[in-house]
């Protein structure tokens, strides 16, 4: 079954090549604003020797993983301490509801007011568009907990902290790892999104570049990359989801065919 879809896969992914490099071929499309696949690719070989693009590479990949794990750690904190403690998640519920809906792209200015086109202002978009992701997550997780496994927790003595990691935690760690992965998807795009309009060090900032200079092949072939970025990072994250969630019956039930 999986060798199967995975065949779909590459069959869907070769016709996309050749319609990339038919439609500008046969005239459909000017080839100056969409290049066949083949210049795109040349173009993808000429950024890959050249070392200002890992340099880029990197920087996109430092806003990314530095922003994510500030989200995702101030994000599971928040979702724990607001579920446990008595009266503040009604306390809270209307600033987050305002908060919540506020796009990371409209804290663009004061990004740059605070940061400039320093790593500061990747990291606050990074960061403020990933939390949420997690930190709701968290707190349907923490809603799941079974009542008659909590108080049987309390009818056996355990403290606040025992309960927290015996019994709260393993039933909100699948719906953790579920916005992790999210998070982890939202952070790439904000990370490119503050290079691409700041000018923040990275891939983004590169794009632009290129599309200022007229360089239509080499912008597409960073564009690839960013794609191809963000397959690796969701490939991974579901990964890293199967492994820490070995345990749970969602997991245990995949069994390859």
């Amino acid at each position: 079954m999986r060798g199967g879809n995975a065949a779909l896969g590459a069959a869907g992914l070769a016709a996309f090549l050749a319609l990339g490099e038919a439609v500008p071929r046969l005239g459909l499309v000017e080839d100056d604003h969409f290049p066949p696949t083949g210049r795109v690719a040349g173009a993808l070989a000429g950024e890959a020797s050249d070392a200002a693009f890992w340099t880029a590479l990197g920087d996109t990949l430092t806003g990314w993983a530095l922003g994510l794990a500030i989200a995702v750690g101030a994000g599971v904190v928040a979702g724990v301490v607001l579920s446990v403690v008595p009266y503040l998640r009604q306390a809270t519920a209307s600033t987050i509801e305002f908060l919540r809906p506020i796009p990371s792209v409209a804290l663009i200015p004061l990004a740059v007011l605070l940061y400039g086109t320093r790593l500061g202002s990747v990291l606050l978009l990074v960061g403020y568009a990933a939390f949420w992701q997690v930190l709701v997550q968290v707190l349907h997780g923490v809603r799941d907990v079974d009542p008659v496994a909590e108080e049987t927790a309390r009818s056996y003595g355990l403290g606040a902290w025992a309960r927290v990691r015996h019994v709260l935690w393993p039933t909100a760690l699948p719906y953790v790892m579920t916005g992790v992965r999210l998070a982890a998807a939202v952070a790439l795009i904000l990370a490119v999104t503050a290079e691409l309009v700041i000018g923040a060090p990275g891939l983004g900032a590169r794009i632009a570049v290129a599309q200022t200079s007229q360089a239509v092949p080499e912008m597409y072939a960073l564009i690839v990359v960013t794609g191809l970025l963000g397959l690796l990072i969701n490939t991974g994250a579901r990964a890293v989801e199967r492994r820490v969630l070995a345990w749970h019956p969602s997991v245990r039930a995949e069994v390859p065919v």
